[in-house]
């Protein structure tokens, strides 16, 4: 049996003093200060004096070893031993040339597939408890928000869609029945999937109730309803004096 050490270490190798420090700050409030997480790199020692850990390179794997605790690209922050494993020598190193064989530097992803998810399969392999939550919780965090703001993309490009193919077939709807009434009422041949024989008595009609829906007629309010009362007073005594002109002009 073997104890299996997680190093874990600030992630310091952005090559900018100014960003280094920030995330050195980020993980003082969030780790240290409410225990929440940060952004950090982590790597197992096992058996010797080397520790396991995982990387991004162009070509072949990203699986690679160093001293313990002296990764000269980050900022060592502590060490924490995860139990015992009942694995032999020989079987670590046949897990490892396994994991280096899946585990190509090309596919290394900083929230989907980092040095802390290796460190999570190595753990299982080796039948030890994963690594704390804390370590990686950020990743986590990340790959929920990336699958949220794909969701989100992916529903409002279908609506979009949704909404420009409503809008073609009703377009064509009303096309064809604009189309039906004019031709109607031209005295052209009615086109297949057009308006029966026996509601042609009903074209004009249906044309003026179509041109009305264009036009989005208000309904009539009540000033609208008095002024055709008006109207209608104003035709009414002008017909009246027509026929009493009318008698005078008999009598005379």
């Amino acid at each position: 049996m073997a104890e299996v050490v997680l190093h874990i270490y600030d992630v310091t190798n952005s090559g900018s003093e100014k960003t280094n420090n920030t995330i050195l700050q980020i993980n003082r409030f969030f780790k240290d200060g409410i225990g929440l997480g940060g952004i950090f790199h982590s790597a197992l020692q096992i058996y010797g004096d080397d520790e396991w850990s995982y990387g991004y390179c162009e070509q072949g794997t990203g699986v690679f070893s160093c001293p313990s605790g002296k990764n000269p690209m980050y900022t060592y922050r502590e060490k924490i031993v995860l139990g015992k494993t009942d694995c032999t020598i020989f079987m670590v190193n046949q897990i490892l040339r396994e994991l280096s064989r899946e585990w190509s530097g090309h596919t290394y992803d900083l929230l989907a597939k980092n040095c802390n998810h290796f460190c999570d399969v190595l753990c299982d392999r080796l039948g030890v408890p994963k690594i704390p939550g804390w370590v990686n919780r950020f990743a986590h965090a990340g790959d929920t928000a990336l699958e949220v703001a794909g969701n989100t993309a992916m529903r409002i490009k279908q609506a979009k869609t949704e909404l420009v193919s409503a809008s073609k077939v009703a377009y064509r709807f009303l096309s064809n029945v604009t189309s039906n009434v004019t031709n109607s009422a031209n005295g052209s041949p009615q086109r297949p999937g057009s308006l029966n024989k026996p509601e042609n008595g009903n074209l004009r009609l249906q044309g003026t109730w179509f041109k009305g829906i264009l036009n989005t007629a208000r309904p009539s309010t009540s000033r609208d309803i008095e002024n055709k009362d008006e109207d209608a007073n104003h035709a009414i005594t002008n017909q009246q004096k027509q026929n009493h002109d009318s008698k005078v002009l008999l009598f005379q």
